[in-house]
């Protein structure tokens, strides 16, 4: 497939990299010839499901670098971002952002940001829900809270005695 944007930007909090993570950042890359990655500072992070569990970001930082190592992805920039926003609203050059159903309401928000200083819009690329084997999305904060793997097999002990 051939690339259709010069660059594009995704962003989140990359704890626990599971498969939806994965299958974000993959379709990033399949779209964009240059890939900015914002990752949330440890501040931004705070409010979040099971806070006290999410790594540092200099660890979510080193899993994301060993994600893109093996899958052999060079053109890219990883920035830590603030805010919700990040430095979308300052790279004029940006053409698309890559999201998930459940974060289309963040690209809004960054369009909006924007519009507000001038710059274009930027296309929204949107990526399916990745399910986990209890039917629920993957997510982070259930990894967290020990009931599924980065895989999104269940987890706990009722679960494993066989």
């Amino acid at each position: 497939m051939p690339m259709k944007y010069r660059k594009v930007v995704v962003g989140g909090t990359f704890d626990r990299l599971h498969l939806g993570h994965k299958a974000l950042l993959r379709r990033a890359f399949e779209v964009g010839k240059y890939v900015y990655i914002g990752l949330t500072s440890d501040e931004m992070t705070k409010d979040k499901p099971y806070a006290e569990k999410i790594l540092p970001y200099e660890l979510r930082l080193s899993d994301l670098l060993k994600f893109l190592e093996v899958n052999t992805y060079s053109n890219y920039r990883i920035l830590k971002i603030h805010s919700a926003i990040g430095f979308t609203a300052e790279i004029k050059s940006l053409e698309a952002i890559v999201v998930s159903e459940e974060t289309y309401k963040g690209a809004l928000l960054v369009n909006k940001a924007r519009e507000e200083r001038g710059l274009k819009p930027l296309d929204i690329v949107v990526i399916g829900i990745v399910k986990s084997k209890l039917g629920g999305k993957i997510s982070s904060s259930l990894i967290r809270a020990g009931l599924i793997d980065p895989f999104g097999n269940p987890r706990g002990r009722r679960l494993r005695q066989i």
